[in-house]
């Protein structure tokens, strides 16, 4: 029996420490929730992987779960790229996209993290034969619409003091332009004008709304625009490239390359952002980011710093990684990040495990 095969795959639930109410421009979001895979391999190696669940689909979930770890026991951890594929074939009749993907992609970041641990090395090392860099830059993540002003400048300038060089916030209120523009001015007021801004979407404008809104966040300085408008609505973008006059972000939403090429061919993309579980794991976010590479894009990936720092490590074009405090509270070994940097593992796997007493078991 190989020693790497696939004897168990347990899935727990935990919730952040930060975990309150929380609104963007499309959701309201009344806890921060994660899903946790284990997977435990035939000479007693453990690898973790988790995913950003909120209240979303419970129960579609663990069928997902369910159907991924059937194809996952008896299986060689080693062939991950193996592993995937087996999955697309089985799930190719009712979508191997959606959810699936994501089932999929929890249990290959938790194969990685057990690859790791078995040969005694981080994810990083593991990745690709080119250089390696030592860090990457980051940027401090929140601005919800459902914060007042006060809550939203004590996480900017928060970010700020703890050395974070570039901050994002949400934009979409439901009160219109105006409110956008303020909180806007706000947060370049409080943070000066060495520190970088981002403004995020979520899909929620339609393209007049985001490109006035566009024209008139150019004055604060603003450095890119993400997910302006529907992920799908690729013609929207191409004009809205086309008179925006600051960066345009997407990506997150895909658990597929096709937004990327159609995006890519019609010049209608600055900054690629993908999201490791959506996309199915460690080979489909390297694999988006060579296609990314090709048009000449910066990877930026979305949400998952303990995976996406060691990852964009391994590429020559990521422009930073994303940073919420969600899951320090639960790891045992946060992401050392420093001077607007965060810097990957030196620990084997992804360098972290979910403390026990955050989980709690998921019934599958």
């Amino acid at each position: 029996m190989s020693a790497s095969r696939i004897n168990r795959v347990e899935f727990f639930e935990a919730e952040s420490p930060l975990s309150r109410p929380i609104a963007d421009a499309t959701h309201a979001i009344p806890a921060i929730n994660f899903v946790v895979a284990r997977v435990t391999l035939a000479d007693g190696t453990t690898g973790e992987g988790y995913l950003l669940a909120f209240h979303f689909n419970p129960a579609a979930i663990r069928g997902a779960l369910a159907d991924v770890r059937a194809l996952a026991i008896g299986r060689d951890g080693e062939d991950t790229r193996g592993f995937d594929q087996t999955c697309d074939r089985e799930f190719e009749y009712f979508g191997a996209v959606g959810l699936l993907r994501w089932a999929r992609g929890l249990v290959n970041i938790a194969l990685w993290d057990a690859r790791g641990r078995r040969a005694g090395k981080p994810v990083w090392q593991l990745v690709g034969d080119g250089p390696k860099a030592a860090r990457v830059p980051v940027y401090g993540s929140g601005g919800w619409l459902s914060y007042g002003d006060d809550e939203l400048l004590a996480e900017v300038t928060g970010y700020v003091r703890r050395g974070f060089r570039a901050v994002k916030l949400k934009v979409g209120a439901r009160e219109g332009l105006g409110r956008d523009l303020h909180r806007i001015a706000l947060v370049r007021a409080a943070v000066g004008p060495d520190v970088r801004i981002m403004i995020d979407a979520n899909q929620g404008l339609d393209l007049p709304r985001a490109q006035a809104l566009a024209e008139q966040a150019r004055a604060h300085g603003i450095d890119w625009f993400e997910e302006p408008l529907e992920h799908t609505d690729f013609e929207g973008y191409a004009r809205l490239k086309q008179r925006a006059g600051i960066k345009l972000a997407m990506g997150e939403r895909e658990y597929d390359l096709v937004a990327l090429r159609e995006l890519a061919q019609r010049r209608a993309l600055d900054l690629w952002q993908p999201d490791i579980l959506r996309l199915g794991g460690v080979e489909g976010w390297l694999d988006s980011a060579a296609l990314a590479r090709t048009h000449g894009l910066p990877v930026l990936p979305h949400y998952y710093k303990e995976y996406d720092a060691s990852l964009a490590c391994t590429i020559p074009d990521a422009y930073g990684v994303e940073s919420f405090d969600w899951v320090d509270g639960i790891i045992d070994h946060p992401l050392r990040i420093e001077d607007g940097f965060a810097y990957p593992s030196e620990r084997p796997g992804w360098g972290f495990s979910f403390k026990p007493e955050a989980l709690r078991p998921l019934a599958i």
